[in-house]
């Protein structure tokens, strides 16, 4: 098959403009997009089918080759073409099509060429004859074992992905166009697949902790088991971007090679989620935060901004507010993090491309500005009421509640601005004849509350925000 493939490569590469004009372009025309160009001769070459090849690079990289770095699971160029432990997609495309494995990586030509000899490569093994070869609906099997999946399930959701994109079409920008496939309705034949179980239509109701996520479990050798919240409190949830294609994560977390894992996965194209560890065990995903956090990967790679659609931001922040509400972890920046602000972190996602003000609006908490989501009375609790404030310039403003029913003062400043961010904030509360008692640090959104019991006392109160400060007199003695 080999010396075939290389045969057909050196018999058309000398009619390659003949080529292109059966391809539908006229030879007076202007030159086309350079990477539509390599498409259609990588599929004339290859005898596969010109829109399924481009469909399925735009599922795996949106037709983004990255400059030659690898994806999270050691996938390189445009058509991702996988070299880790137990995939040798990159090398079996090298023996191909006779490119080092050095332009296979960079170079965005060979890498496409290497793509579609790849799955020729799988359709002869299939016993696809010429004509077979013509129905992009037979290449079904072909495209599923591209995906290099660890289960036929997520083989399945694999080539369902790359044929739903095929039906609505492909517009991809690129550097000097773009490469576009016009919506068509495929049959897909699906032979042995058929069988396997449909992760976008199966739910499984007693093994996920969030309603509407699809289970897919993470191979054992790539998280902790364990027994949160009991074991561990969980107060942080962790944003994190895959790098790479929702099912080709889905498979990787399945990998035991991988040695990583995240509680969540979402797709792009829709939100669909898959869950793949419990969250009451740890997945490894966070380093220092695996203990006390929770993570949500997200398709997609951190430079490219096309993944991230308004789609994707709904579905998890819906998933972050329904975890944020069943642990009480506030709604905030500074408990709902990106993976570069781990401690410790080496990783730089979600990246300066996920817009956090529309995600934490959309989770109904902070972006960073805007209102502070809390009042002086949730601070302080039920039964308080304001009777005194003072501002602390435009950085926030210190208040002071009393409580009828038992008496108690009690102090809290509440910020205006960074908020989200941990930034020097402080309350106090001194009852006549009493210590000072003062809450300071370094606070997202308030500090406080400071209570005391004052009924018939003069109180001193006051707090401090940025650089401003504010000091009460003994006053409201009759409280």
């Amino acid at each position: 098959m080999k010396a075939r493939l290389r045969r057909s490569a050196a018999l058309l590469a000398g009619s390659l403009i003949p080529l292109v004009c059966l391809m539908g372009r006229p030879a007076s025309a202007a030159p086309a997009d350079p990477l539509a160009d390599s498409f259609a001769q990588a599929a004339a070459t290859y005898e596969v089918p010109r829109d399924l090849l481009i469909t399925l690079g735009y599922a795996e990289t949106h037709l983004d080759g990255h400059k030659g770095e690898p994806s999270a699971s050691g996938g390189y160029g445009v058509m991702h073409l996988v070299s880790n432990p137990t995939v040798h997609a990159l090398e079996q495309a090298a023996k191909l099509t006779g490119q080092p494995v050095s332009a296979l990586k960079a170079d965005d030509a060979a890498n496409i060429a290497g793509g579609a000899a790849v799955l020729r490569a799988y359709a002869d093994e299939l016993g696809l004859d010429a004509t077979a070869r013509k129905d992009a609906g037979k290449w079904y099997s072909a495209v599923a074992r591209y995906g290099n999946a660890s289960s036929p399930e997520v083989a399945r959701l694999y080539a369902d992905t790359v044929y739903d994109l095929l039906a609505k079409g492909v517009k991809a920008a690129t550097p000097s166009g773009a490469v576009t496939v016009a919506p068509q309705a495929i049959a897909p034949d699906r032979g042995a697949y058929a069988k396997a179980r449909d992760l976008d239509n199966t739910l499984a109701a007693a093994a996920v902790d969030y309603p509407g996520a699809h289970w897919a479990a993470a191979s054992s050798s790539n998280y902790a088991v364990s027994n949160r919240p009991t074991s561990n409190v969980i107060d942080r949830i962790v944003i994190h971007v895959t790098q790479g294609s929702y099912a080709g994560t889905i498979s990787w977390f399945q990998n035991p090679a991988a040695q990583v894992s995240a509680h969540y996965v979402v797709r792009s194209s829709d939100g669909d989620i898959t869950q793949m560890v419990r969250e009451k065990d740890r997945a490894w995903h966070a380093g220092n935060y695996n203990s006390r956090s929770v993570g949500i990967e997200h398709e997609g790679y951190v430079d490219n901004a096309s993944w991230f659609t308004d789609a994707m931001y709904r579905a998890s922040a819906a998933l972050t507010r329904n975890i944020a509400d069943r642990y009480g972890i506030p709604k905030d920046r500074a408990h709902i993090v990106g993976h570069v602000e781990v401690p410790g972190a080496d990783h730089t996602d979600p990246g300066p491309n996920w817009n956090w003000t529309t995600y934490m609006q959309y989770v109904g908490g902070s972006s960073g500005g805007g209102t502070n989501p809390y009042t002086p009375q949730e601070v302080c609790g039920a039964g308080y009421d304001v009777i005194d404030s003072a501002a602390l310039g435009t950085s926030g403003t210190a208040y002071l509640l009393y409580n009828n029913s038992n008496g108690y003062n009690c102090v809290t400043t509440i910020k205006k601005t960074s908020l989200g961010t941990a930034t020097a904030t402080s309350a106090y509360l001194e009852v006549q004849g009493n210590t000072r008692i003062t809450d300071s640090g370094n606070f997202a959104y308030y500090a406080g509350p400071v209570r005391a019991s004052g009924a018939g006392t003069c109180v001193k109160w006051g707090g401090k925000a940025g650089s401003s400060v504010y000091d009460s007199p003994f006053e409201h003695c009759g409280s």
